[in-house]
């Protein structure tokens, strides 16, 4: 141990790193900024504390994952930890860029612990840890370690932190938590709007990250997604996958953008792109549409086909993580409600714990089937019930579906047409009916 301090003490001055660590916790009693307290997922992570398994929070950039951790920190204080029990370390904050690998963490919490000889359980908070090469390592150690008490929770912005290796190092000593921007609940709370159709129809066009909320304007907001989209495209993607062709990477963010909810086949979007004058081959925009997904910002859904039980491979359709990436960034283009709708039912199934696919019963589509511990439902997502047609038609797709698994219409109809032949109709912001 002596050796690594001071091998920390050549890199950076250990005095130096203290106060750092000083400035960025909370062991002088100074105020934790909370912002909006996010109930569901803090209830979550309390029922699960007391254990020594390694807490993951994950979930795209600026999605409310370091609020949450401070928001779980206050609760410790709140229940009697004492401060200097919990240390506090977030990665994308530029002070923190002399931890380079998984040495300088581990440096960096014995630093911690001799200088402040905390007495009992130890609380390690690690923010956006997949920016420390090798972490796992340190993390694994720490877990692991039968001489100290230690519960250990860290967030990370890329779908790989949880992949693989680490995967196989961690198996089963980890509780994984995806965390999303705003739910329609939460925007009206920091809006204080009204749930209904007006507060509905506003979170639609506008979008849910966190940090929205605290901007002044509409050219701020605009400023602010297209920043944090330039952050995800070159930190997360081009800079971590060593991309080459970031011209083609922008021209696919653009185009799943705006085609949110429709059908995608990788070798029609390289058809595509070629006819726009951009080279390129299924194996890159594979690879590319994989790096985005790993980034959060975009999700997929597989199609499922009901009648044989299996996935299918070939088309499938990707939705935006939060809606500002396409109301805020393309204003211009209209993509039209239904399909903004229909983005934000499937991120709604998502938060509530379902595993999401689209779904074909013979010729017919289902927009969605929602999977979660063994309970099958079925979604099917429109404009508005204008008349007796296209209501025949969005109830006829779940009426010959051959099960007794719940079916449900969603809509911005302004009132619901109740229960026909079994299935429910739901105004879209009646989200009590996603759970």
């Amino acid at each position: 141990m002596t050796e690594y301090l001071n091998r920390f003490k050549f890199m950076v001055d250990t005095k130096t790193i203290f106060n750092i660590l000083e400035k960025y916790n909370f062991w002088d009693g100074k105020t934790i900024k909370l912002g909006l307290i996010r109930k569901e997922y803090l209830e979550k992570l309390i029922n699960r504390l007391g254990n020594k398994l390694i807490k993951v929070l994950t979930g795209q950039r600026r999605s409310g994952k370091s609020y949450l951790m401070r928001q779980l920190i206050f609760h410790l204080h709140k229940k009697g930890i004492p401060p200097q029990n919990i240390l506090y370390i977030n990665m994308e904050i530029s002070e923190f860029g002399f931890i380079q690998n998984t040495y300088d963490l581990d440096n960096c919490i014995q630093l911690y612990i001799n200088n402040l000889q905390p007495e009992g359980k130890i609380f390690l908070f690690i923010d956006e840890v997949q920016l420390i090469d090798g972490w796992e390592k340190t993390i694994n150690s720490y877990s692991q370690d039968y001489t100290t008490e230690y519960e250990l929770f860290i967030t990370g912005s890329n779908a790989s932190v949880l992949s693989g290796e680490l995967a196989s190092l961690l198996s089963g000593r980890y509780l994984s938590f995806e965390i999303l921007t705003y739910s329609f609940t939460e925007f009206c709370e920091v809006t204080g709007n009204e749930p209904g159709k007006t507060a509905f129809l506003s979170y639609l066009t506008t979008g849910a990250l966190p940090e929205i909320f605290n901007l002044p304007d509409m050219e701020t907001k605009m400023h602010y997604v297209q920043d944090l989209k330039n952050t995800i495209v070159l930190k997360d993607i081009i800079l971590r996958h060593k991309i080459k062709d970031a011209g083609l990477l922008e021209s696919l963010f653009t185009f799943l953008a705006q085609n949110i909810s429709n059908p995608v086949s990788v070798p029609n979007l390289v058809n595509y792109l070629k006819n726009i004058k951009v080279a390129t081959n299924f194996n890159t925009l594979s690879s590319y549409i994989e790096y985005l997904k790993q980034t959060y910002v975009i999700h997929e859904a597989v199609r499922y086909d009901l009648r044989g039980k299996k996935i299918l491979s070939g088309v499938k359709k990707y939705y935006l993580n939060d809606l500002s990436f396409r109301n805020l960034l393309f204003p211009g283009f209209e993509s039209g409600l239904g399909y903004l709708l229909e983005n934000f039912v499937f991120i709604e199934l998502k938060r509530n714990g379902y595993e999401v696919f689209t779904g074909i019963d013979r010729n017919k589509e289902v927009d969605f089937v929602a999977k979660k511990q063994g309970l099958t439902r079925y979604f099917q997502v429109c404009y508005l019930l204008t008349d007796e047609q296209v209501i025949s038609r969005e109830f006829g797709n779940l009426e010959n579906i051959n099960d007794n698994y719940e079916k449900i219409v969603v809509s911005l109809d302004d009132v619901s047409l109740g229960i026909r032949n079994g299935i429910r109709h739901i105004p879209a912001w009646q989200t009590q009916f996603f759970k």
